[in-house]
């Protein structure tokens, strides 16, 4: 043993001595006493303090049901429920009874009456006469939790109060039964201060037939000012009860954290609480304690919170460089671990310069989101950790494996060979062969990926990343579950790609894009009945680039809201010119995700003048099966406000018969699919037939689409379809020529040479 070791064996040993009398001593003339001392005076006051918060909720919650009970005095009168229902308002009989009223006689902020429909109708701020909707939408969001509480329950996303407070507000609903007694009444932030904020029902006290549907709401507001928060004090017997932005120090001054029902912080509360254990903490406590510790407390203390801090600091520092390079969930290294390893990597390849090759693989889970969507992110989660147990299982232990987050992982391999790109990709797709449990349920699920390989795609990480990344893009486009290895032609795609995307984005906002119109023929009298709106974009160097080839990449830009939307104002826009015809439009998914549709169609009805019924929306199964639910919410508000709805693309999905059944449409727009050459193929015609009949059956219009010849046009007009589309009769035109257009097919028939276009045409409308 060295000098130096037997020193710190002999520090250690005095040390444990030193601290073992230490402690003896303390266990002997202080522990008990000072346990006793300490939790009496500790137990004294924190029930002084439980008590009195207990008290300051209560009267908070008190105050919520004194504005409700304030309420009651006008929302339960006959007159009230008349002159609310009354068009139009006698503003000054309101003024006097309900805004003026609240306002002097309790000191309510804000009032508003709400109709049966949840529109603001009446409002008054401070005292004066408001406009209604304004003032309403300027705390929109907060009213209409409140709102939505009074008509359909309790809001699981507001603090709801005792059963006490519920019991005292039920005696409304009570008395005057469930669907006339409603309220809610809820702290809240009100212009980022706290307020009460109440709604009641308006209803009669005598005459029930006075209420005309759903009763209207009285909603009122009152502030938690100053006065507010003296008149609580007051009542409680604290004074200095206060309400403050910041948490209030001071000697003996308890302060709480305040929050609004919805779970908004709005300040402090704060207050000097009663401490009847004072006495003992402060004079018997000190005393016993300062005679128990001593000079050698204090070495021991200062001696052990050495060595603590010194042993904590060491194991934060390791868990925190684990931290930092690794990922939470799964536990593999993340992005920043895997690029110092592939920069290591490829530094030693530049060193050693030897004949290897290092790999780097992206691996991205196909429609991960449809099992987040679907199951929840919980499910996603363990989802994850599967793939990345099978994921290490697939590879060998040189292998690197990373997850960079979400459902993307990369892996790093160093190795030689021409088929080394080749056998890491067999490696990865080993792993996705077998399905996935999750929560009981196996699910198939499926891998894009991207194989870069170094020295041929590139020297730095930078380089190799981004090529893994535009091979797993590649894949992606190719239909997923492909391992697509990066060639220079991905990167020029790419580069393309960004830049018909950048072009489009300008073309965009300087309106430089148009619409196209082609006719839909009647097969009743051979006239034309209704154009659809196609997207057209004349490139000024590259020309006419197809929708095809654009609308895929305004969909990965994040272009489609502001495309939808230009394609659904200019129809509306240019639709004025052709009073009699109806306007096609096409709806993509992307639309129902990001844009409110129904406010959409909305403000345009009013800008334009337009009638809905001229519109016909046209969807497709996508949009039906991707959140289903909230989509044929949205269809069905869109059809309420007169618009028709046309499934586009009829038998190209699974599924089309199950939507015919749960949904109604106004037109079936059979895909061109089967039109073409329909009448050298009987098996088709029975198809087309049956859809006409089952169509016919429901009240739907049936359109044919793609007709390019004669044969095409009599066999559909033969089988009953309604109308037909298709270069037969016309191209798309520009708007400036739908009105001629539409003149060719209402002129009388003439006589053309056998075989003509004139002639098909002729021959169909006769």
């Amino acid at each position: 043993m060295t000098l130096s070791s037997a020193k710190n064996v002999h520090y250690k040993n005095d040390l444990s001595r030193l601290t073992a009398v230490i402690g003896a001593a303390l266990v002997l003339f202080g522990a008990v006493l000072l346990v006793i001392v300490a939790y009496a005076g500790w137990s004294a006051n924190r029930t002084a303090v439980v008590r009195e918060r207990q008290l300051v909720e209560n009267a908070l919650d008190q105050s919520v049901s004194s504005v409700l009970d304030q309420q009651k005095a006008i929302a339960w009168w006959d007159d009230a429920v008349a002159n609310a229902q009354r068009r139009p308002l006698d503003l000054d009989w309101i003024d006097t009874n309900i805004g003026l009223y609240f306002f002097e006689t309790y000191g309510h902020d804000e009032v508003f009456i709400i109709d049966s429909s949840n529109h603001p109708i009446y409002a008054t701020v401070n005292g004066e006469r408001s406009d209604a909707a304004a003032a309403y939408n300027a705390h929109r969001a907060i009213f209409d939790q409140i709102v939505s509480e009074a008509r359909s329950g309790a809001d699981e996303g507001l603090r709801q109060r005792d059963q006490k407070f519920g019991e005292s507000q039920g005696n409304y609903s009570a008395l005057l039964g469930a669907s006339f007694g409603r309220w809610a009444g809820h702290i809240m932030s009100v212009d980022g201060e706290p307020a009460v904020v109440t709604t009641i029902s308006i209803v009669p006290n005598l005459d029930a037939g006075l209420l005309q549907g759903e009763p209207h709401l009285l909603l009122s507001v009152v502030k938690i000012d100053e006065a507010f928060m003296a008149q609580v004090g007051g009542s409680l017997l604290i004074p200095d009860l206060s309400l403050s932005q910041d948490t209030v120090r001071g000697s003996g001054v308890l302060s709480e954290a305040f929050v609004a029902d919805d779970g908004t912080p709005m300040g402090y509360l704060a207050w000097t609480p009663r401490q009847p254990g004072r006495s003992l903490l402060l004079f018997i406590l000190p005393l016993v304690a300062f005679g128990v510790m001593g000079a050698g407390w204090l070495t021991y203390l200062m001696i052990n919170r050495l060595k603590r801090a010194s042993g904590d600091l060491a194991d934060r520092e390791a868990q925190s460089r684990h931290q930092a390079l690794h990922d939470a969930l799964s536990g593999l290294p993340n992005r920043h671990h895997f690029v110092e390893h592939l920069q290591e990597q490829l530094d030693n390849l530049v060193q050693t310069r030897n004949n290897g090759r290092v790999l780097v693989a992206y691996i991205d889970v196909d429609r991960f989101k449809d099992v987040n969507d679907t199951m929840g992110h919980a499910a996603g989660d363990t989802l994850i950790m599967g793939v990345a147990q099978r994921l290490q299982k697939s590879l060998s232990r040189e292998d690197f494996l990373s997850r960079f987050g979400g459902d993307e992982f990369a892996v790093l391999r160093c190795a030689n060979g021409p088929r080394a790109a080749e056998e890491l990709a067999e490696n990865l797709r080993k792993a996705f062969e077998e399905s996935f449990d999750v929560y009981g349920q196996h699910i198939k699920m499926t891998a894009s990926i991207g194989i870069a390989v170094s020295p041929e795609h590139g020297m730095s990480p930078q380089e190799l990343m981004r090529h893994a990344d535009i091979a797993l893009y590649q894949g992606k486009n190719q239909g997923r579950d492909k391992a697509m290895v990066f060639c220079a032609e991905m990167a020029a795609e790419v580069e393309q790609r960004r830049e018909i995307e950048v072009e489009l984005h300008a073309a965009l906002e300087a309106r430089e894009l148009k619409l196209h119109y082609q006719p839909l023929i009647s097969c009743a009298d051979g006239r034309v009945t209704g154009v659809e709106a196609l997207l057209r974009w004349k490139h000024p160097k590259q020309g006419d680039i197809s929708p095809g080839v654009f609308v895929p990449i305004a969909e990965e830009a994040g272009l489609m809201p502001a495309l939808g939307a230009f394609v659904i104002e200019r129809a509306f826009e240019e639709a004025k010119a052709w009073p009699d015809l109806e306007i096609s439009i096409n709806l993509s998914p992307v639309q129902f995700r990001h844009v409110d549709l129904v406010e959409l169609l909305e403000r345009l009805v009013q800008e334009h003048e337009i009638n809905p019924t001229r519109i016909v929306l046209e969807v497709t199964e996508g949009i039906l099966m991707e959140s289903s639910d909230r989509n044929r919410q949205i269809l069905e508000q869109v059809r309420a406000m007169g618009f028709k709805i046309a499934l586009d693309d009829f038998g190209t999905g699974y599924s089309s018969l199950r939507y015919l059944c749960d949904f109604r449409f106004d037109k079936i727009k059979i895909d061109r699919a089967f039109v073409t050459g329909i009448h050298e193929r009987k098996r088709a015609m029975t198809i087309i037939q049956s859809v006409v009949t089952l169509g016919r059956g429901l009240g739907m219009e049936i359109v044919a689409e793609g007709v390019e010849t004669e044969a095409e046009a009599s066999v559909m007009r033969l089988v009953g379809v309604s109308e037909l589309q298709g270069f037969f009769f016309s191209r798309a035109v520009p708007a400036s020529e739908v009105a001629a257009l539409q003149a060719s097919f209402q002129r009388p028939k003439i006589e053309t040479k056998p075989g003509s276009v004139m002639d098909l045409r002729a021959q169909l409308r006769s």
